[in-house]
């Protein structure tokens, strides 16, 4: 199971001043996904890609866990979290983690209340969830 988290929107969705540093809530972000890393989503420990795009690329995160591509996300480890910084859109790369994985035949998960972003992640064949499944993960840790 691959988690693809939509930083953008999962930021947008703490009000915690994430506006005035995107770089630090992007960190913060990694932070706590490392964090819940190991909890089960379902039956099995997941793998994490955080998708970080704009001003939050400059995130503090470990340049080993940095992806350099779609391909180099799914690879990504059971109770690891990887980055992959998108280089132009971060919903055009979340999809490019998606299609890599169900063409791997993974399952794959996508946390992002965005729309249209959701649509087209379910076209690939990726379960959504939005934002709040991550944070109350969090806070169960």
């Amino acid at each position: 199971m691959i988690v693809v988290v939509d930083a953008a929107n999962v930021m947008g969705s703490r009000p915690d001043g994430w506006w005035r540093d995107r770089a630090g809530a992007g960190a913060r972000l990694y932070g706590d996904l490392v964090r819940v890393a190991d909890l089960a989503v379902g039956d099995e420990v997941a793998a994490y890609v955080l998708v970080l795009e704009g001003a939050a690329r400059r995130a503090a995160v470990p340049a080993a866990v940095t992806a350099l591509s779609s391909e180099d996300a799914v690879a990504v480890g059971p109770g690891s979290v990887g980055v992959l910084l998108a280089d132009g859109s971060g919903d055009d790369a979340i999809v490019a983690v998606v299609a890599v994985a169900r063409r791997l035949d993974g399952n794959c998960m996508v946390v992002t209340a965005d729309r249209e972003l959701r649509r087209r992640c379910a076209g690939l064949g990726a379960t959504v969830a939005g934002p709040g499944w991550l944070l109350a993960r969090f806070r169960a840790r």
